[in-house]
C-alpha cells in the first residue's frame, strides 16, 4: 500500500513526549511519492504521541504545521494521484488536530478543524479519511450533548465506502450510532446497533493491518462501547460485565484506554448501588495513570462519577473520603 502507512491491531508504540517538528530535507521542485511517506511518517509519530500522552496543544499545533505542509505540496508540480495523497495527508493531519482537542475536552475549536478535514478528504475523494472525520464528528456531538447530531455523523460514517467494504470500519460506526441513540432515549434502537456492531465485528479480521487512526478499535473497544450503551438505557449490571471484559481485553500498553474503561467500570458500580466498591475502583484510575494527565474525556467522566456519588449517597462516609481524597489530583493532573 502506498496511499496510507498500515499498522498492527494490537501494537502500542511509545514515544518520547516531546512532538518533533517536521523537517523537510532539500529536494527536486517537484513533488512526489516520498514527499507523501514522509509525512505519511509523521502522522505516524503523531498518532503515537497520542496514545503515549493524549491530546494536548502541542499535538495540536504539530498536526497543524503538518496539513500545512501537505497543502503547501499539493500547489507545486506532481501528479494528479500525489496531489489526491496530499490531500488526504492533510485531512489527516488536521483530524489528528481535532481529535487532541476532543481529548483534552477542547471542545469548541474541534468542530472547526473536522469541517476543515471533512472538506479535505472531499478532495483527496478518500473514503478512508472522510470515515475518520464522521467518526470523530460523531464523538464531538455526543461530548456535546447533541444527540441527534452524533447519531446522523455516525449513520454518515456508516454510509462511506471505508464502512461498505470493510466488517471493522462498520462495527465501529454502527457502534458509535449505538450510544448515540442511547443518549436520546431510544434503547431499542441502542441495542440493535449495539448488536450489528457486535455481528459485524465477528466478520472483521482484527489481526489484519489497518490504518492507524483506527488501530484502537477491535473487541476491547467494543466492549468499551458496550458498557456505555448498557448503562445509559439503565442497565448497570450488564454494563459492569462489559466493562470487565474491556479491561481483560486491552492490550497491556493502551494505559489510557484502561484508566477511560476503569472510570466507567466505576459509574456502572456506582449505579447498582456499590458505592464502596466504585470508590475503590474510580480511585484505581490514578493508580493506572502514575501520575501522567489525565485525558479531559477521562477527567469529564471522573466529574460524572462525583456528581452521581453526591446524589446517590450523600451522607456516606466513604463518599465523603472519595472527594477529600481525590479531587484535588483529579482537578490537577
Amino acid at each position: 500500500m502506498h496511499r496510507r502507512r498500515f499498522v498492527g491491531a494490537a501494537t502500542g508504540t511509545a514515544v518520547a513526549v516531546s512532538v518533533p517538528l517536521i523537517v523537510a530535507p532539500s529536494r527536486p521542485s517537484r513533488v512526489g511519492t516520498a514527499d507523501v511517506i514522509r509525512l505519511r511518517d509523521h502522522v505516524e509519530t503523531l498518532v503515537a504521541m497520542d496514545a503515549e500522552r493524549g491530546g494536548h496543544g502541542a499535538l495540536e499545533q504539530a498536526a497543524l504545521a503538518g496539513a500545512s505542509e501537505a497543502l503547501d505540496l499539493q500547489k507545486r508540480s506532481t501528479t494528479q494521484r500525489v496531489r489526491q495523497r496530499l490531500f488526504a495527508l492533510a485531512s489527516d493531519f488536521t483530524a489528528t488536530a481535532a481529535w487532541s482537542l476532543i481529548d483534552a475536552g477542547r471542545l469548541d475549536s474541534a468542530g472547526r478543524h473536522l469541517d476543515r478535514a471533512l472538506t479535505l478528504a472531499g478532495l483527496a475523494q478518500d473514503p478512508e479519511t472522510t470515515m475518520q472525520v464522521w467518526n470523530l464528528r460523531a464523538m464531538l456531538a455526543r461530548q456535546g450533548k447533541r444527540y441527534a447530531e452524533a447519531v446522523a455523523a455516525a449513520q454518515a460514517a456508516r454510509a462511506t465506502a471505508a464502512a461498505r467494504r470493510s466488517p471493522l470500519h462498520a462495527s465501529l460506526a454502527h457502534g458509535r450510532t449505538a450510544i448515540g441513540l442511547a443518549y436520546q432515549g431510544d434503547q431499542r434502537g441502542a441495542l440493535r446497533s449495539l448488536g450489528r456492531a457486535e455481528e459485524t465485528l465477528s466478520r472483521a479480521d482484527v489481526t489484519a493491518p489497518r490504518p492507524s487512526w483506527i488501530a484502537f478499535y477491535g473487541p476491547a473497544e467494543l466492549y468499551s462501547l458496550t458498557a456505555i450503551v448498557r448503562d445509559v438505557v439503565g442497565n448497570p449490571a450488564e454494563a459492569e460485565a462489559a466493562a470487565y471484559r474491556a479491561l481483560a481485553a486491552l492490550p497491556a500498553s493502551f494505559r489510557r484506554n484502561r484508566a477511560h474503561t476503569t472510570a466507567r467500570l466505576a459509574l456502572a458500580q456506582l449505579h447498582q448501588g456499590e458505592v464502596e466498591q466504585a470508590c475503590v475502583t474510580s480511585g484505581e484510575v490514578f493508580t493506572i495513570m502514575n501520575g501522567a494527565p489525565l485525558s479531559g474525556r477521562t477527567r469529564q467522566m471522573l466529574g460524572d462519577f462525583q456528581r452521581d456519588l453526591i446524589t446517590l449517597a450523600p451522607s456516606a462516609r466513604i463518599a465523603h473520603e472519595w472527594m477529600d481524597r481525590y479531587r484535588t489530583e483529579w482537578s490537577t493532573l
